[in-house]
C-alpha cells in the first residue's frame, strides 16, 4: 500500500508517452522538445525508470553532474527534476484542514499522526478506520472525513484548502476526481466558492484539467463506500 505513485513502475519509455500526452504548464513545455532524443540520452546514462532519475537528480550537485555527463542542459534537467518530484507532493498537515478540530489534531498527534502521509496506512480499509476510531476516540464520521481528505491530498496540486473544497463539491475521493469531467468540476467548485467563499484567488478550468490528469496517475486503494 502506497501513498505515492511507485516511480519504479514508470519506465523512461513510459514517461515519453506520458509527457507527449500530458497537459503541461508553459514553463514545462521544454520537456516535449526533442523528447525521444533527450529521454534516450537519459536512458543511455543507465537510468531506466523515474525512481532512478529522481535519485540521479536528487540535488543541485547531482543535476550539474548529470547535465555534464549527458550533454543535456541544466535548465532542462532542473525542470525535469521539479516535474518528477511533483509526483510526490508534500503531505498536508492534519491541523491545516478547515473543519478539523484542535481536539482531533491533538488525539492524532498523540499517536504520531501529524499529516496525511502518516495517516494514510491507518484509513485504507473499513476495519482500519474502525480501529483508529476506537483507539483515538475520534468519531467514525470524522475518521471518514479525514480518510477522504487524505485520499484527495495524494493528488498533485491539491493542498489542504483545495482538498476541503473538492470534498464539499462532491469530488470526495481521488478516484472521483480522476473520473471527473474537468469542466463540470470547475463549474461545481466555482459555484461552491461563490456561495461559501472557501478560498481567495482564482482557479481556472485549466487548473482543474491538471488536477484530473494528476489523479489519473494514482492507484486507488482506499475502500470505496466509507462505511
Amino acid at each position: 500500500m502506497a501513498y505515492y505513485i511507485d516511480l519504479e513502475k514508470i519506465t523512461i519509455e513510459d514517461y515519453k508517452e506520458i509527457l507527449k500526452s500530458a497537459t503541461l504548464i508553459p514553463s514545462w513545455r521544454i520537456l516535449r522538445e526533442d523528447i525521444d532524443k533527450n529521454l534516450d540520452t537519459i536512458k543511455a546514462q543507465g537510468v531506466n525508470n523515474l525512481a532512478g532519475l529522481q535519485k540521479a537528480l536528487k540535488d543541485k550537485k547531482r543535476v550539474e553532474e548529470f547535465a555534464l555527463q549527458s550533454g543535456l542542459s541544466e535548465d532542462y534537467m532542473n525542470i525535469l527534476r521539479r516535474v518528477i518530484n511533483g509526483y510526490q507532493p508534500k503531505p498536508n498537515r492534519i491541523k491545516d484542514f478547515p473543519g478539523i478540530s484542535e481536539t482531533i489534531v491533538i488525539k492524532l498527534e498523540a499517536i504520531g499522526i501529524k499529516n496525511t502521509l502518516h495517516l494514510y496506512d491507518k484509513i485504507i480499509t473499513i476495519k482500519q478506520r474502525e480501529q483508529l476510531s476506537a483507539q483515538t476516540g475520534i468519531s467514525k464520521e470524522d475518521i471518514i472525513k479525514l480518510a477522504k481528505l487524505t485520499d484527495l491530498s495524494r493528488v498533485k496540486w491539491v493542498n489542504h484548502t483545495f482538498a476541503n473544497v473538492l470534498l464539499l463539491a462532491g469530488y470526495d475521493t481521488a478516484q472521483k476526481v480522476a473520473k471527473a469531467d474537468y469542466q463540470q468540476m470547475y463549474e461545481a467548485v466555482r459555484k461552491l466558492n461563490q456561495e461559501k467563499q472557501l478560498f481567495k484567488g482564482h482557479i481556472g478550468a485549466n487548473d482543474m484539467k491538471f488536477c484530473v490528469e494528476a489523479a489519473r496517475d494514482l492507484d486507488f486503494e482506499i475502500e470505496i463506500g466509507y462505511q
